[in-house]
């Protein structure tokens, strides 16, 4: 029987998919060049001329929106990657090796857990630089450990079960296990960790864009339009709130399909037919 799939999974894909078209669209077309300035039109409202207003410059509040989506997905979806990558070798490494293995991959994991996501990253970024390069290293570091995490408990699971001994007693060695019966079956776990962790990572690039160490200039992004928007917020509040809600809408959206995903592969929704 086909399962229904999550209603916050479907509400969270519609989401994520707008920003993605979003990000898409920005490549083809904006309403107006987004790092053109225009002093003349100035702090101008949402109105016929400019839908999202404009800000301090004269640019085009709707097309810098459009523009910022590309980077938040862009230095998001590669820091996220990052973790992804070099955190799920760890886990597994660790996890069919033990011993000191697996002791150096938790002890490790604990040294960057004991420091707050954002402030690494902030610190990170502050001795390589600004820069989206840069973030997506600092980002990308702190989900390391966490894909390392999640893939070694999943992974230590499987490792007694009867297939793994079947591959053991057919000659295959621990590499081969892990790459050709442990990580499929964690494969839907890491899924539904790597949606959260980009929606953490979006968040992030956005702080760290906030306080300067993000994307940098001309380049739009969402983080950074918050940070120029603070001291006009009482005369132009639409600078606060576009690049606010197109914030909110991506991180909620993703959030939606980590939580939707989990939920849909759930084994025991699975068993209760639904």
């Amino acid at each position: 029987m086909i399962r229904r799939a999550p209603l916050d999974l479907v509400i969270g894909l519609a989401l994520t998919g707008a920003v993605a078209l979003m990000a898409l669209v920005s490549v083809l077309w904006t309403p107006h060049d987004p790092l053109a300035m225009d002093l003349s039109a100035r702090l101008l409202p949402p109105g016929p001329r400019a839908l999202m207003g404009t800000d301090a410059y004269g640019r085009d509040v709707a097309a810098m929106i459009l523009a910022g989506a590309r980077s938040a997905l862009g230095v998001g979806g590669a820091a996220a990657g990052l973790g992804l990558c070099l955190g799920v070798p760890l886990g597994l490494a660790a996890a069919a090796l033990g011993g000191w293995a697996d002791e150096a991959v938790m002890r490790l994991n604990d040294l960057v857990f004991a420091f707050p996501a954002l402030l690494l990253a902030v610190l990170l970024s502050a001795l390589l630089g600004p820069g989206a390069l840069n973030a997506v290293i600092a980002i990308g570091v702190f989900n390391t450990p966490v894909f390392a995490r999640i893939s070694r408990s999943a992974a230590q699971g499987l490792w007694s079960r009867d297939f793994v001994a079947a591959a053991r007693l057919a000659g295959k060695d621990r590499i081969a296990i892990s790459l050709e019966h442990i990580l499929p079956n964690i494969a839907g776990g890491l899924a539904v960790q790597l949606a959260i962790q980009l929606s953490l990572a979006i968040a992030a690039d956005a702080g760290l864009s906030f306080v300067g160490l993000g994307v940098q200039p001309p380049q739009p992004s969402w983080g950074r339009m918050l940070g120029e928007a603070q001291t006009l917020v009482g005369q132009a509040p639409w600078l606060a709130i576009f690049p606010g809600a197109a914030i909110l809408v991506t991180v909620l959206g993703l959030t939606l399909v980590g939580d939707g995903l989990a939920a849909w592969l759930d084994p025991r929704r699975r068993e209760g037919g639904e």
